[in-house]
């Protein structure tokens, strides 16, 4: 079952893909910029879910080597108390000693292999885990950097768009009255000191 990030990526991507191209651009597309900034809106707000999410996935781990350290523990206990029986019961000792020696020896090997095997899982479940997240946030990062791009480019639009109007209304101008001063005033289509602090 996927989540809920993966859905809104998801989400996202199909809108990116349903935008209609910028005239005359087979690479720039025309945003709806209430409709992403909606979508990057719910996907800031369930980021931090699912990284908390995934940190108890892996804070399990502790959970998980304590009941197999438990389980261990308690299998050692009862092959001593085994052990200890027969050593008293048994009436050659050396061979009850062997014996009991041996089902120590069977039940260490038993409870190193279950703590083997559970720091295995863990690391596995904690590895899985840091994939996903760094995956997740590898696709936030792409989308921001798309939307920044957008931005630029829509502000440079803008600004070509006002320079070729005043142009227009400059060269109107003279051809109406030559003897006219033009106007000192010009535009940038690069932003300013204090727009760029803005």
């Amino acid at each position: 079952m996927s989540s809920r990030i993966e859905q809104i990526i998801e989400e996202i991507e199909e809108f990116v893909d349903s935008c209609k191209f910028q005239p005359l651009s087979s690479t720039k597309i025309v945003v709806n910029k209430e409709e992403l900034e909606e979508l990057l809106r719910e996907l800031r707000m369930k980021t931090p879910d699912e990284i908390k999410r995934y940190q108890k996935i892996i804070s399990n781990k502790d959970a998980i080597l304590e009941d197999a350290q438990s389980k261990a523990d308690s299998i050692i206990a009862d092959a001593q108390a085994q052990a200890q029986k027969i050593v008293s019961e048994s009436e050659v000792m050396q061979i009850a000693m062997a014996q009991s020696n041996q089902l120590i020896e069977q039940t260490n090997a038993q409870a190193q292999e279950i703590l083997d095997k559970a720091t295995e899982d863990s690391n596995n479940i904690r590895m899985s885990a840091i994939r996903y997240t760094d995956e997740m946030l590898e696709n936030l990062e792409k989308i921001m950097s798309h939307t920044i791009d957008a931005a630029g480019t829509k502000y440079n639009n803008f600004i070509n768009s006002i320079q070729s109007c005043y142009d227009i209304v400059s060269k109107n101008r003279m051809e109406l009255s030559p003897q006219a001063a033009p106007s000192s005033y010009t535009t940038s289509a690069e932003p300013s000191a204090e727009e760029e602090a803005e």
